[in-house]
């Protein structure tokens, strides 16, 4: 029997079924070179597809099972993987086993849902811009109502909030403060004036939390806005768009995956 190769990871910690898996990636553990070292699961950013091929490959068989990457659009689109994705979406639910809800992400909030029976599983990638949606339908809404839709409640759901950029490295102008504000006031309770005149610091998973638990979700785990959930201000673990883009030109995607086991 040939042994599974072990990938290093963020832990995902949460009080979910046993039959719910998950996994967040770090850069470690792949084989391309820089900017994109060495995890990178992104065909879009300029890497040598073949690298970044033999890295989701490595991914599956270190976890036994087949991830499901979507053409991320920062849209409100939700894919059930029981059918072909074929179109850009920004989110994925599946009951069936063996197959991984994912979303890439390099500064972007990635969200994973499970309810407590243990049937359905979801994943969201969660920018300021699929949070914001139009008129506060953005991309958990919208997740959460198709899961509502295949008979799972709000209240039965249990959400694990991964590694974004943080609180103090997220400065944002007024248009995303009133994207964000638009429909729900009380989301300005986590924006901060920064030093640049007009500009805010905008905490994201604050922002999300808040957003799932208007929808009803209640047990929410994993990011606490912390540093040490933040992708900017650790180079050696984390991709980081905003950090990696202005000094190399480009950098890798993380992925955030959710599963059944059969």
């Amino acid at each position: 029997m040939t042994s599974r190769p072990r990938l290093p990871g963020w832990p995902v910690v949460w009080p979910a079924p046993a039959r719910v898996r998950a996994c967040m990636t770090v850069r470690e553990g792949g084989s391309s070179s820089a900017p994109f070292d060495r995890l990178n699961l992104a065909l879009h950013v300029g890497d040598d597809p073949e690298q970044v091929l033999a890295n989701r490959e490595r991914l599956c068989r270190s976890l036994g099972v087949q991830a499901v990457f979507l053409d991320q659009v920062h849209g409100v689109a939700v894919a059930d993987l029981a059918h072909p994705v074929v179109e850009p979406a920004d989110a994925s639910l599946t009951d069936r086993p063996g197959l991984a809800c994912t979303v890439m992400v390099a500064d972007c909030l990635p969200v994973l849902l499970a309810d407590r029976q243990a049937r359905w599983v979801a994943a969201a990638h969660a920018g300021w811009r699929g949070l914001a949606g139009q008129e506060v339908q953005g991309v958990l809404e919208a997740l959460v109502q198709s899961l509502g839709v295949r008979g799972v409640l709000p209240q039965d759901l249990m959400a694990w909030l991964g590694p974004c950029i943080g609180p103090a490295k997220f400065e944002v102008g007024p248009e995303v403060r009133q994207a964000l504000c638009q429909g729900m006031p009380q989301a300005a309770d986590h924006f901060r004036p920064s030093s640049r005149e007009g500009h805010f610091r905008a905490d994201l998973p604050a922002l999300a939390r808040q957003r799932l638990q208007a929808l009803g979700v209640a047990g929410i785990y994993g990011n606490d806005s912390t540093e040490a959930w933040c992708t900017v201000s650790q180079p050696s673990r984390f991709f980081s768009h905003r950090r990696d883009s202005r000094l190399l030109g480009s950098t890798g995607r993380m992925a955030a995956l959710v599963w059944l086991e059969a």
